[in-house]
């Protein structure tokens, strides 16, 4: 662990101590969408068939209650307490619907287990309808699944897994039956949304745009939103207008900000993250704590220890002493507690030197996490402080 949070410090602090690049810009298209343009998911119920043995168990009650139905469907009758399901699995089908798609354009589909099928290695999915939030099918799915991995394993129970054999994916395994209503010919305006709302950034699009069109056409509502009027001259023409605005290049500005993962010691610093003057004490107080565990014997001519037994004299009845072997648990304690090291940050440095220096005076990850929580808490850190 203490590895790899060296080598992602030292991939951080050559971002911090390198500095931004010079004219360093974004195109809009990559950092920002348009209202109303997005993707749309569907979701069905299908069943793999063409498993060797690794689907659901017939006591999964809804595989074989779907397959007697499909087959009731395609004019076979059958009970489904009599339907055996060892080479079928109930699957939940998710897609992605793209804007614009149009009747006939094939789609990626992803299929997921629902029942207690071991793989869905070279299975195949039968006819699927894929529906919206609104119930209306907008796509159908078939074709044989693609894993990436495999399951094998024995009568004992053993086995050995590659990736996650009860999921797959089907590339192009859909294809769109019904299109989602999505005009842009005719529109007046556009709303631009920021992927990361900042005031500075919203700013300097609705500048640019405006640069760019030579019309002050663009002004920004809030950080997260830039509205832009359709030019007289590209009435018709959106789709140039949108293509001309997507490859305007801004310079993107972003809050000071640490974001901490604490599970994995992984920090991440931002470039504008500074700190006030604070002096940092570093040090540990280690406890170790040893069990080990002891055997006593029985006295040499004790009864259990074979040997001649020693009369005593009780109450005026002579008694014979006894014996046994016991086992005592030792604990040896030792506490050691590392020299504290003062260490003074002046004011405005930033918060890849202080890292550069508490690494220096050999601080683990842990260490470092709580140290930055204690100095946002003093009120130093000039940024905000995330744990994740």
């Amino acid at each position: 662990m203490y590895g790899r949070f060296n080598k992602l410090m030292i991939i951080a602090l050559l971002f911090i101590f390198i500095g931004p690049l010079t004219g360093y810009s974004a195109r809009l298209k990559d950092i920002s969408t348009f209202k109303g343009i997005r993707q749309n998911q569907l979701l069905g119920y299908g069943l793999v068939v063409g498993l060797n043995g690794s689907g659901d168990k017939n006591s999964t009650g809804f595989t074989t209650q779907a397959l007697a139905n499909l087959l009731e469907h395609i004019g076979v009758h059958v009970n489904p307490t009599d339907v055996k399901v060892k080479n079928v699995a109930a699957v939940m089908v998710s897609a992605k619907l793209p804007a614009f798609a149009r009747i006939g354009k094939r789609i990626d589909v992803t299929l997921s287990s629902i029942g207690d099928a071991k793989s869905l290695q070279g299975g195949t999915l039968l006819l699927t309808p894929l529906k919206g939030v609104d119930g209306r099918v907008y796509a159908l799915a078939q074709g044989p699944i693609s894993i990436g991995g495999y399951s094998a394993g024995g009568a004992a129970g053993g086995g050995v897994t590659k990736n996650h054999p009860t999921v797959g994916r089907i590339s192009g395994g859909a294809s769109i039956e019904k299109e989602i209503p999505l005009s842009i010919t005719s529109k007046k305006e556009f709303t631009i949304m920021l992927n990361n709302p900042d005031f500075n950034t919203a700013a300097r699009a609705a500048n640019a745009i405006n640069m760019k069109i030579g019309q002050n056409l663009a002004k920004p509502i809030d950080p997260g939103t830039v509205k832009l009027n359709v030019p007289e001259n590209y009435e018709g023409g959106v789709v140039n207008l949108i293509a001309r605005i997507g490859d305007v290049e801004i310079e993107p500005d972003s809050v000071a900000k640490v974001i901490v993962d604490e599970k994995t010691g992984t920090v991440v610093v931002g470039e504008h993250v500074r700190i006030q003057k604070v002096a940092v004490a570093h040090g540990n107080l280690s406890i170790h704590i040893k069990e080990k565990k002891e055997v006593s014997q029985p006295l040499p001519f004790s009864p259990s220890g074979g040997g001649a037994v020693p009369q005593q004299m009780k109450g005026g009845t002579i008694v014979a002493p006894g014996g046994s072997t016991v086992v005592t648990p030792q604990s040896d304690v030792s506490v050691a507690e590392e020299d504290n090291r003062l260490l003074l940050i002046p004011k405005g440095r930033t918060i890849g030197e202080l890292v550069n220096a508490l690494n220096a005076i050999g601080v683990t990850p842990r260490d470092l996490i709580t140290i930055l929580q204690a100095i946002k808490a003093a009120g130093a850190l000039e940024g905000e402080l995330e744990i994740i």
